[in-house]
This record gives C-alpha cells, structure tokens and sequence, in this order.
C-alpha cells in the first residue's frame, strides 16, 4: 500500500483535533480584558495542548516520508497513535475548566506519556518492517529527547499530586524542548546517509 492515504488519513485526523480544542474555548460575555480572565488557564492549555499536537503533525510527517511501503501492522499502529491524540482535546478541556486540579494534571501527562508510547510503537513497527539496517533506524538512533520525554512526562503525573505546577512546569519543559522540530530524519534525508546517534 502506498503510503499517501496514510498519511493524509492521519492528517485529516489531527486537524480535527486541533478544530476541536479550539471549539472548547469559551467567548468571553465581557468586552472587557478582565472577561479574558477565568478563560485564561483554558487558553493556556489549549497553546500548550497546540503545541503538543503540532510536534506530533511535524514528526510524524518526517516518520512517514521515511517509509518505504505501509503494511498492515504500521496501519494499525498508526490509528492506535491517533487514539490517543484524540484525547487531547478532552484533558486539555478538563485540566483547563479545573484550574490545574491534581487528578486532571495527571490525567494529562497520562494521555501524554501513551501519546509518546504510541509514537515509539510506530516508529518501531516501521523499523520491524523495513529492518534494523535501514534508513529510518539509523535516523532515529539512541532516541535521547524522545526517552527524556517520557521519564518527564512520568514525574510530571507524581508531582501532579503534590503541586500541579510541577506538573505544569515540566509539561511546558517537554513542549519546548519539541518546540524546535526533530530534524534527525530531515537530516538524513536531505544528505541520504545514515546519520550518528543522537
């Protein structure tokens, strides 16, 4: 299968997510800037939330230009990433309307921790498929910022707990740490050699 519809599919996907976190902002009933203010921490997720999501649309274009020929497996490891970027909106809503309340904070950086299990489990379905000698393996090598992400993303849940700004903190931390999008396989790409390690 070629692997253009997937990655429209996928395209088509993330654009209605992020259509969705912007139709649960709320309009304020005020003209005036202090309207703007209980809809302030719902608009801070959903920027935060936006970002996330725009690292996912950036990387995942690069993963998918990598590939070769889309099986089966990749397919279906496709949907089970978009799964879960499908909940964003939800706990981006939820931790929002909560003012970064304790099990909502969490709940967050659980639906990011599997966004980025997902993702891993994409790019390794890809690699099973293509072999561990191949262009996107050595692309992606040791993984550095995506494996920090998710011991991030797994303190950040914890600390929600004790005080949600940790959590916060940390979300922002990984947001601009992607903020700058991976470029290992644009790299590889444009010098068609096998990139070192990362």
């Amino acid at each position: 299968m070629k692997k253009n519809r997937l990655e429209a599919f996928s395209d088509g996907v993330i654009a209605i997510i992020i259509t969705i976190m912007v139709l649960n902002l709320h309009i304020p009933r005020g003209t005036s800037l202090a309207a703007l203010q209980p809809e302030i921490p719902i608009l801070f997720n959903y920027a935060l939330s936006f970002v996330f999501v725009g690292v996912y649309w950036n990387n995942h274009h690069h993963l998918i230009h990598a590939v070769e020929e889309v099986s089966g497996g990749i397919m279906w490891a496709n949907l089970h990433l978009l799964f879960w970027l499908s909940l964003i909106p939800f706990v981006t809503g939820w931790m929002g309307e909560n003012h970064f309340a304790p099990v909502p904070t969490a709940t967050y950086g659980m639906v990011m921790v599997l966004c980025a299990i997902a993702y891993v489990i994409l790019q390794w379905t890809i690699i099973r498929r293509q072999g561990n000698a191949s262009f996107l393996a050595g692309a992606i090598g040791r993984d550095r910022k995506g494996k920090f992400s998710m011991v991030a993303y797994v303190v950040a849940i914890a600390a929600a707990f004790v005080c949600p700004w940790i959590s916060i903190g940390i979300y922002i931390l990984v947001a601009m740490i992607w903020f700058i999008p991976d470029r290992r396989i644009e790299r590889a790409l444009e010098t068609k050699t096998t990139p070192s390690a990362e």
